[in-house]
């Protein structure tokens, strides 16, 4: 039980970032509003996560993909380790 309140746990984190990550990416569209506390908030907390996915994937022409494929991978990984507790301890 403990383990499948600690994967709970973790998921609401990851729910969490993933609404910063997209609040992010919207904020990218409204000019000056990255400069805001608020915006230079998120940027500190998301852009250490979204900069190894932007050295990898190059912006199509400027559409930037990098934070799409950086969700993709987050709920990748989220849904992985849900399966490995699973088998750990569940089965």
């Amino acid at each position: 039980m403990v383990a499948f309140e600690i994967y709970k746990t973790i998921s609401v984190i990851v729910q969490i970032y993933t609404y910063m990550i997209i609040a992010y990416i919207f904020m990218s569209w409204v000019p000056n509003i990255q400069n805001s506390a608020f915006g230079r908030l998120l940027s500190r907390l998301v852009e250490p996560y979204l900069t190894p996915f932007r050295k990898i994937i190059p912006p199509l022409g400027m559409i930037d993909i990098s934070p799409i494929v950086a969700l993709f991978v987050l709920r990748l990984a989220t849904s992985g380790l849900g399966t490995v507790i699973l088998k750990l301890f569940y089965s």
